[in-house]
């Protein structure tokens, strides 16, 4: 239904938390493989497949576009869950050419918000930039006999949601301020950052949509 309310992209950027790396890359290769990161699902999770193309001249673009540190062509690394899970059912039909982009977990938070403002110019050209974690994932915490999660999940994610509507990007920059409820939300910070990379991209015009 979200795929369905946006113009069609010219491609698609994404962000996963589950591709970390030492320094920035970006994938350039024609045709990006569908990766199985994952272990202990049912078989039909690993027959998935995901043939969008890949977007080597968007990859460029990235690298030309990013000036705040050296991005990295990988011409090998295909599409992991983080973004195909996602893909598949925004776009189906896989025709919609997709790039990833790594994080540098190595940096702090507000790197990665200063960087993804240099993406601008891709939003310009017509690409989504997608950003794919989450804002609570702790998985050591997990108990699937709650039925509605715990509390400080809960009061977490509405704290995040109340500072996004507000537009209060520094306070989600230094999200680890936020109190012991930010603690075990983000335990590690992989599946947070993503989200930064949206809200450094918003326009002043542009107003927040949940779904």
């Amino acid at each position: 239904e979200i795929a369905a309310q946006l113009p069609t992209p010219k491609a698609v950027l994404c962000v996963s938390a589950h591709w970390e790396t030492p320094g920035v890359m970006v994938t350039s290769t024609d045709k990006p493989e569908t990766i199985h990161d994952f272990y202990g699902f049912p078989r039909a999770l690993f027959e998935v497949q995901y043939p969008a193309p890949g977007a080597p001249q968007i990859a460029r673009a990235a690298v030309h576009a990013v000036q705040r540190a050296p991005i990295a062509l990988d011409a090998t690394r295909g599409l992991d869950h983080g973004a195909w899970s996602v893909l598949i059912a925004m776009y189906p039909n896989a025709d919609i050419p997709v790039v990833q982009l790594s994080l540098d977990t190595r940096r702090p938070a507000a790197f990665h918000y200063a960087l993804a403002r240099e993406l601008q110019p891709l939003r310009e050209q017509g690409v989504l930039v997608l950003g794919s974690g989450n804002i609570v994932h702790n998985l050591r915490s997990i108990d699937f006999r709650e039925p509605g999660g715990f509390d400080w999940a809960r009061d977490f994610d509405a704290e995040l949601v109340r500072r996004i509507q507000q537009r209060d990007h520094q306070a989600l920059i230094d999200y680890d301020r936020l109190g012991p409820s930010a603690q075990l939300a983000i335990p590690t910070a992989e599946h947070y950052l993503p989200l930064l990379y949206c809200l450094a991209l918003q326009r002043e015009h542009e107003r927040v949509s949940l779904f």
